[in-house]
């Protein structure tokens, strides 16, 4: 596709939304739903979806979500950031070395066979074997007898990180300290365990590809996948052997629109519920969707980060790193393009985390400062940057344009790149840019595997190696309490201060929004699915 164009098509269906829409006029208070199917839901999504395959879940919301309809995480977090049991009933542990995973008596596939120990190894291994080729499987190296980069030998039928206690309870061993927060965060919420009697027979080589999980036939969540486009839909019909219950609600999708087409979406009733990760409000559409009279809306507390990744290979001074931050008008982009709904930090963690140090000021605008960075440096002002953001972030392709206009006028040129997320990530993953933004949700409670993958993995986007940051990030599985670990998480947002591989350009408060006849649901960036069963609609 020419994104040029497909940008082009996007910005005029948005004058054209908000000329009939009189932007966000009175008419919208007496609006009301026309759904007149009770027996479909649809859920607004703004990515493209980047695999169906639980063996191949990435970094996306999307995917992580969409594969979970299907195959249950171990555990889940709810609203108000408590761990909830999926799969699994309880993940404990004494030593924070041995992880106790207790599968819930009651789970069953959709077939009527039971959820075992045995599912779930089978699934760590076939997850973790080298030949299904997942790259995004690094928490897994904390096991016991998996390498570095998370991998199970290949043709491993056990392993001593991942050990069968009755056919109810596993134990996963780590190698070192691990607390419990990062288990569930790493593994607990991103294990999709599949059925071991279907599929033990297919050679891991060919699991990757497999064309049964585009319509699986023996499933553990609520719904079953029957149909999808990576770039439009994705269809889901009731599991009516749902162990926990059939759903109320025979069909859902999730439709896929560019974002400035969420609120006529949600004002016609053609979508019913956009969760704050899923879909993504263009920031001036806030006050309209917030004003629909069909609609009830959540304005989170401020969660996502909007990362913007320092290739430290190709930006090599950090002179001209602390210039590209000093250049970007983060007070301006809040103010003008996120109407207040934001905050600015240096670092990785919002207000709303336990950790946040409020002593640490974030760098403020500074042209000047700057550009003699820049003059000192001594910048070849004729090499242009590649910046790369999500096309479907619609708020923060304005921001980069904002960010690249300031850059030059400092000496630096930027070629900024809209890419839809699954193409976006690819290239970070490959190192193909100078500048790469993209929107990324930290647990508060939590936020030890993402900070850790950002900037100390192997695989890291920026390809930044600090020996004091990996020496205060690794002391975090250890801390004894809170004020400790806020110590540590402080430390390290100090280096990335001083060394940008990355920074923030604001933190999200976003926005969701459901149709008000649709029950027992509400957007979270936490938990809005963790009981999808019950959605009903009001009679």
């Amino acid at each position: 596709m020419n994104l040029k164009k497909g940008m082009i098509l996007a910005l005029s269906f948005l004058l054209i939304i908000l000329t009939l829409s009189g932007c966000g006029s009175a008419s919208d208070k007496k609006s009301s739903s026309t759904k007149v199917n009770k027996n479909t839901v649809t859920i607004g999504a703004t990515d493209s979806l980047s695999t169906i395959n639980p063996l191949l879940v990435d970094l996306t919301e999307l995917g992580k979500y969409a594969i979970g309809l299907n195959f249950l995480p171990l555990i889940e977090l709810d609203s108000k950031l408590n761990v909830v049991g999926q799969l699994a009933d309880s993940v404990t542990t004494k030593d924070n070395r041995t992880f106790t995973v207790k599968i819930n008596k009651k789970a069953k596939w959709s077939d009527g066979k039971a959820i075992t120990a045995d599912d779930v190894i089978f699934s760590v291994l076939r997850l973790t074997n080298p030949k299904v080729g997942n790259v995004n499987i690094g928490g897994y190296a904390v096991l016991k007898g998996f390498n570095d980069s998370g991998n199970s030998p290949d043709g491993a039928k056990s392993i001593a990180g991942v050990k069968k206690i009755d056919s109810k309870t596993v134990v996963f061993v780590t190698k070192a300290p691990l607390s419990i927060a990062t288990f569930d965060n790493t593994i607990g919420r991103y294990l999709f365990t599949i059925p071991k009697h279907v599929l033990q027979d297919v050679s891991p080589d060919q699991l990757g590809k497999y064309s049964w999980f585009n319509k699986p036939t023996v499933v553990s969540g609520p719904y079953r996948l029957t149909k999808y486009d990576s770039n439009h839909y994705i269809s889901y019909t009731a599991n009516e052997d749902y162990w926990r219950g059939a759903p109320k609600i025979k069909n859902l999708n999730i439709k896929i629109v560019p974002s400035s087409q969420l609120y006529s979406g949600l004002k016609s009733g053609e979508i019913d519920f956009v969760q704050q990760t899923l879909g993504v409000f263009p920031q001036e559409d806030y006050k309209n969707v917030q004003k629909l009279g069909n609609v009830k809306t959540v304005l989170e507390q401020p969660l996502t980060n909007q990362l913007v990744s320092i290739n430290t290979k190709t930006i090599s001074d950090v002179r001209i790193r602390r210039a590209i931050q000093l250049a970007s008008n983060r007070e301006e982009i809040v103010k003008s393009l996120l109407h207040g709904n934001g905050e600015i930090v240096d670092g990785f963690l919002s207000s709303y985390s336990p950790y946040f140090d409020s002593s640490i000021k974030p760098a403020a605008f500074n042209l000047k400062k700057a550009k003699k960075l820049v003059e000192e440096a001594h910048w070849d002002k004729s090499k242009e940057l590649t910046f790369l953001v999500n096309s479907g972030d619609s708020t923060f392709v304005q921001a980069a344009d904002i960010i690249a206009a300031n850059l030059k006028t400092i000496g630096i040129k930027v070629n900024v790149q809209t890419q839809d997320l699954s193409n976006l990530l690819t290239k970070a993953s490959k190192h193909q840019f100078d500048l790469f933004a993209v929107q990324y949700t930290l647990s508060p409670i939590d936020p030890y595997p993402d900070v850790d993958w950002i900037v100390n993995s192997d695989g890291d986007w920026p390809q930044y190696k600090n020996s004091q940051l990996a020496a205060n990030l690794s002391k975090i599985q250890s801390a004894k309490n809170t004020e400790e670990t806020k110590t540590l998480y402080s430390n390290i947002n100090k280096i990335v201060q001083k060394d940008v591989p990355v920074y923030s350009a604001y933190i999200l408060r976003s926005l969701g929004a459901y149709n008000k006849d649709l029950k027992n649901a509400q957007p979270h960036i936490y938990g809005s699915f963790n009981t999808i069963e019950k959605w009903e609609w009001k009679k």
